[in-house]
């Protein structure tokens, strides 16, 4: 494997990438994953809209009433790139730590360090200094840009792991801030001369299994991921107003509220946090007309009573987790539109299995978006026939390189990208998900799938959300452990569990209800918003050690 010669004058990112026989196989199977060897993803993501659609389109709104228009926001982030290569003497392939909420700063700082020809090290700002450090010790970051209210964890991490750090706060009022910086700077910069196989992001994954790995992807891969979801599925409208719930920092965010909406000429509803009911009626106040969020968000708009706030909706996008049919069928019942679901993963920076519209077969997340290629493998590596469950392999025109990680030989399998999760596929190219392969519960012999009791579990009226995990158990070897909160007001008790159980029954094969009910305040989550359940499964493991020493101190 040969790369085309680079426009990093820093090495660091070619220096640090897989060995060639760790990559997967890559494709470009389409018209519109044909790439010249040059490409600025910035110029294709800012520049030529503003040529087609005009300067003063509206390119980013925030729920206080702030717009930024394409012309602005072009010339702001041209004025970054400015600030970085003339102030701060960045160079082509130098890292830029970004941490910011979701606000048009972030995504012009996002958009300057990609001209300036840097690496974007994005991060999100709920994230803490103990977080911060592998990540900025592993991707050696020249500079920062920090929303002036999330500094004090990057000046720790500075000054432990990264004294020439540079950081440059922005959205405050100080003299040097990046805002006041920029406002000095001629309005445009001729963006660098990177090749498309360039390195333009690194990005951490969201650490379900414990430390993050990061995550390479090319300027082209950028593009790619709307030459296929976004074209092929997604398909917005230059009048489109866009809300997603999941950090910039979150390659599902960064898609729907920067890659597809600038390149369609549409535009994006940035807010910073909002809670699912907060979210319904932002919705419903702006007029926002496609909207993706998690599936637990979507449940709780319903279970609040807040479905009817997104009744102006053409379309809307689930991911992150799989959506159970029970809520599909209640938002096409209660809305009139088909949701979008689908599967991607940061390794592969965003959907790659997904439908819409007539082509969406509920229960089923999809088939392989245009430009992809997907399968089930069995034990042996080889591929399942139809109907056999397995792991998920992927190929398409991106794939996974990590940073200088030995983990890069499990995720990548025979060529194929293999993201850890179990499916089945049917007879007509259908994929339908079954567990992440470390929710799947065997129980007396039986195989139960997490995700399932789950779907049920919050099917009962005074539960708000569920998690579920293998608890292990002398004689079935490992029984179903549900994690619950409930509804405010609402007692947990040994009733209140048993009533949850018997619900369970009469909703799926008896034999998957959880023997095991916990109350709890709240699940844990990452900063993206996932479901940690290596956490609960640390808890009932922790839990089962304690229960045994005191049987032995007894015995």
């Amino acid at each position: 494997m040969s790369l085309p010669p680079s426009g990093h004058t820093d090495a660091f990112a070619r220096d640090h990438l897989p060995p060639a026989g760790q990559w997967p196989v890559l494709e470009f199977t389409t018209e519109l994953l044909q790439y010249p060897e040059r490409l600025n993803a910035a110029v294709e993501l800012i520049d030529r809209p503003v040529a087609a659609f005009g300067p003063d389109r509206p390119a980013l709104r925030t729920p206080d009433g702030e717009v930024w228009s394409y012309g602005e926001l072009q010339r702001r982030a041209d004025q970054i790139a400015r600030v970085l290569t003339e102030d701060l003497g960045l160079v082509p392939g130098n890292r830029v730590l970004l941490r910011s909420p979701n606000n048009p700063w972030a995504v012009a700082a996002w958009l300057g360090v990609l001209k300036a020809g840097g690496i974007a090290v994005a991060t999100m700002a709920a994230l803490r200094a103990r977080e911060l450090a592998p990540i900025v010790a592993k991707t050696r970051p020249a500079v920062a840009l920090v929303d002036h209210r999330f500094l004090d964890e990057v000046f720790t991490v500075r000054d432990t792991v990264a004294p020439e750090l540079a950081v440059v706060a922005h959205g405050g009022d100080a003299a040097d801030d990046l805002g006041n910086r920029a406002a000095g700077k001629p309005g445009r910069f001729p963006a660098v001369d990177t090749a498309a196989a360039d390195v333009a992001l690194f990005g951490p994954t969201s650490g379900t299994t414990g430390a993050p790995k990061i995550t390479v992807h090319f300027h082209r891969d950028i593009l790619s991921i709307d030459n296929t979801f976004g074209k092929g599925v997604l398909r917005l409208r230059p009048d489109d107003l866009v809300a997603c719930t999941a950090p910039l920092a979150f390659t599902f965010g960064l898609g729907m509220l920067v890659v597809f909406t600038l390149r369609a000429g549409a535009c994006a509803l940035l807010t910073e946090a909002a809670t699912p009911v907060e979210l319904a009626r932002l919705v419903a106040d702006h007029g926002v007309t496609v909207l993706a969020t998690a599936p637990t968000a979507y449940q709780q708009i319903v279970k609040s009573g807040a479905v009817r706030q997104l009744s102006g909706l053409r379309s809307a996008v689930s991911a992150g987790e799989h959506i159970p049919r029970a809520l599909w069928e209640k938002l096409r019942d209660e809305l009139g539109i088909k949701v979008i679901d689908g599967i991607g993963a940061t390794e592969m920076l965003h959907i790659f299995i997904s439908a819409t519209g007539d082509d969406i077969r509920p229960g089923a997340t999809g088939r392989p978006v245009p430009g992809y290629r997907a399968t089930v493998l069995g034990p042996d590596g080889e591929e399942a026939a139809p109907g056999v469950a397995g792991r998920l392999g992927v190929i398409g025109p991106v794939g996974c390189r990590y940073l200088d990680d030995e983990r890069q030989a499990n995720y990548v399998v025979n060529g194929w990208n293999v993201t850890g999760d179990t499916f089945l596929r049917d007879e007509d190219d259908y994929f339908w998900f079954q567990a992440r392969n470390d929710d799947m519960i065997v129980s007396s012999g039986y195989n139960i799938a997490g995700p399932e009791v789950e779907a049920a579990v919050v099917t009962h009226p005074d539960v708000a959300e569920t998690a579920v995990v293998a608890a292990p158990d002398p004689e079935r070897g490992a029984v179903v452990c549900a994690f619950v909160v409930l509804r405010p007001g609402v007692v947990g008790d040994a009733a209140k569990a048993r009533e949850i159980q018997d619900h369970v029954k009469q909703q799926i094969a008896p034999y998957k209800y959880p023997r095991d009910v916990r109350f709890t305040d709240a699940l844990p989550r990452n900063p993206s918003g996932k479901l940690q359940h290596f956490k609960l499964r640390q808890i009932v493991q922790d839990r089962s050690v304690a229960n045994r020493s005191v049987e032995e101190d007894r015995a």
